[in-house]
């Protein structure tokens, strides 16, 4: 009796499994069998600036910037100055202890001895002629002649002696000019670097060496930007063309520049060719910009102010001509109709819309998947 039971209850189960199972089978089917309806966003035009740019990479630079270099050779005896310092044209930088080379010292030595040797017998000479003169012993002419010996022997031991203090000293007691020992600034401005130290040795510029440099002097209120930009975007490129600045070491802070400069030619770095472009730096007064500061550089090549704009991924192209699906109905199902529009120019995200729509106008968007 209770096995009969048990096998009932069992069938019934098992009954109620199977139909279960073609039940959801049979809905599955349906589910899969209806439409799938897809649904759009909808986007409405909007007035705006649209633009196009190229972008170049390189470094702030201080537009004038000059090496100061001695013109004597010697050993640094003082600095006045330190980097960050600044300086006005004329002012001292350091000064320089002249360290005279031997040969060249004895050589100013002894002519300063054989011009004091001339002079002295010279000048024995003029004395006697001009107390033979007054006695009326001796031509005027004769004593003129002895009079002009001793002039140049007088001139010709002032020279060695200046020669002299010049080995000796790096200047002349008696010059007007300043010192060639006090190494003084050429330009009003900041002082950028001083790499030499007291102690050290340091060589006047020649024709076989540039010469030791004692300090970098720049102009800091007038900077530029010098960077690079790909030669598929020079030909967009010319002078007076506006550029803004984005420099990273001032929290990508935006600054605007003015394109002055587009190299001729181009220098091939890293297989690609590359033209050097240069812009004058527009300084605020709350900046201080340091030389050397990375920058990456927008040069607006077109620009469209306050006009039509929809994203470009709305916009249908087919040959020449451009389409958007303009909203005939939202409720409650979306309804589209295909409107040929005008475009202008694009910077890759917004397109500028010439004629075909309005700001009252929506069209389809990007597409969103449901199930009814």
């Amino acid at each position: 009796m209770k096995n009969r039971v048990f096998k009932k209850i069992m069938r019934t189960l098992l009954l109620v499994f199977i139909g279960a199972a073609v039940i959801g089978t049979f809905y599955f089917l349906w589910k899969k069998a209806q439409p799938v309806i897809t649904v759009y966003e909808v986007v409405e035009p909007k007035t705006g600036t649209v633009e196009t740019k190229a972008v170049a990479t390189g470094n702030i630079e201080p537009r004038y910037e000059v090496e100061i270099k001695p013109q004597i050779s010697g050993i640094i005896a003082e600095l006045k100055k330190e980097a960050g310092q600044m300086v006005k044209a004329g002012e001292i930088i350091a000064t320089i202890k002249v360290i005279p080379e031997m040969v060249q010292l004895n050589s100013a030595e002894s002519r300063v001895n054989v011009a004091e040797i001339s002079l002295k017998q010279v000048e024995e000479v003029y004395k006697r002629d001009e107390q033979l003169y007054k006695q009326g012993v001796i031509a005027q002419e004769e004593f003129e002649t002895s009079k002009a010996n001793y002039q140049k022997a007088v001139e010709e031991r002032n020279t060695a002696q200046s020669e002299l203090e010049i080995v000796r000293d790096g200047i002349a007691k008696n010059s007007n000019v300043s010192s060639t020992t006090q190494i003084r600034s050429t330009i009003t401005g900041m002082i950028l670097d001083i790499p030499v130290k007291v102690g050290n040795s340091v060589i006047q510029a020649n024709n076989f060496n540039d010469g030791t440099t004692i300090a970098t002097v720049a102009d800091m209120n007038d900077m530029i930007f010098k960077g690079n930009v790909d030669e598929t975007e020079i030909g967009r490129i010319h002078e007076g063309m506006p550029i803004v600045l984005t420099i990273g070491a001032m929290e990508s802070r935006k600054l605007d520049a003015r394109l002055e400069y587009v190299s001729p030619k181009g220098v091939e770095e890293n297989g690609a060719i590359q033209f050097e472009i240069k812009a004058a730096l527009e300084v605020p007064e709350d900046a201080f910009i340091r030389a050397g500061y990375s920058a990456n550089a927008e040069i607006i090549l077109e620009r469209a102010e306050n006009v039509l704009t929809i994203p470009e991924s709305t916009v249908e192209f087919n040959g020449d001509s451009t389409f958007v699906y303009f909203v005939k109905q939202e409720t409650p199902t979306q309804v589209f109709e295909k409107r040929p529009i005008e475009i202008g120019l694009s910077d890759g995200i917004q397109i500028e819309v010439k004629s075909g729509l309005t700001l009252e106008d929506k069209i389809r968007g990007a597409e969103i998947q449901e199930n009814s």
